[in-house]
């Protein structure tokens, strides 16, 4: 059993998307610390050539409460201005009519939580690039696994019965190997592969936008190529 753990972010860029691909099963980590100026609520998208900025804005966001624990503010306007502002970017993309739709009904949901909202936009992409991986959360199926760092991942992992642990990359001074072998773990990190794709009015590249870029100027069939 092949197992991956981290926070849900808001539409991630496409390296959390090929952490997904590379495991069985994939768990949100939503009963952990906030992080503010992460991704959590936020990603960065392409107008007229640069990069902006698109957030969900939070109530009493802080960095000592659980990412499950934050509600987004309960106004249809910032859903009114976000969707505008996709649609700006991205409305003479061949894909827009395709996924611009799927976009407005995610974001147009009455999810009281940033988590909700981050998860249901990764299992959205996951769904629509055709990911096979099992998804769980970790406050509803491992509440009860208490613990700090990496202790609670491989207890997670445990009781997952997995024999390998995969991470991103830049995860690597945070874990020790030695604590994942004792366990019959393998630990495995996972460097993001940024393939270049044309993005529509614009002559260079940006890596590294939210995945949304990537579903507006790639068709369906050629998504797997980025995995």
């Amino acid at each position: 059993m092949k197992v991956a753990i981290m926070q849900p972010y808001f539409f991630p860029y496409i390296g959390y998307f090929q952490l997904i691909n590379k495991v069985d099963t994939f768990v949100f980590f939503d009963d952990v610390n906030f992080i503010k100026r992460g991704w959590i609520n936020r990603n960065r998208i392409l107008i007229d050539g640069n990069p902006h900025l698109i957030t969900i804005p939070l109530v009493g966001a802080s960095q000592n409460k659980l990412i499950n624990e934050i509600p987004v503010v309960n106004n249809p306007v910032w859903k009114k201005k976000l969707l505008t502002k996709i649609e700006h970017a991205y409305s003479k993309c061949t894909n827009f009519n395709i996924v611009f739709p799927l976009i407005h009904e995610l974001i147009s949901s009455n999810y009281q939580l940033i988590s909700d909202y981050a998860v249901a936009s990764i299992e959205m992409v996951a769904e629509y690039i055709g990911l096979d991986t099992s998804f769980e959360v970790s406050s509803k199926k491992y509440g009860d696994i208490i613990g700090n760092g990496e202790f609670r991942i491989i207890d997670i992992c445990k009781e997952l019965e997995a024999d390998t642990y995969f991470n991103m990359a830049g995860g690597k001074e945070l874990y020790d190997h030695k604590n994942f072998i004792n366990e019959g773990i393998d630990l495995v990190f996972v460097e993001p592969k940024l393939k270049s794709y044309n993005q529509a009015n614009f002559d260079g590249f940006e890596a590294g936008l939210s995945i949304i870029d990537l579903l507006f100027n790639v068709n369906r069939e050629d998504l797997s190529a980025h995995l």
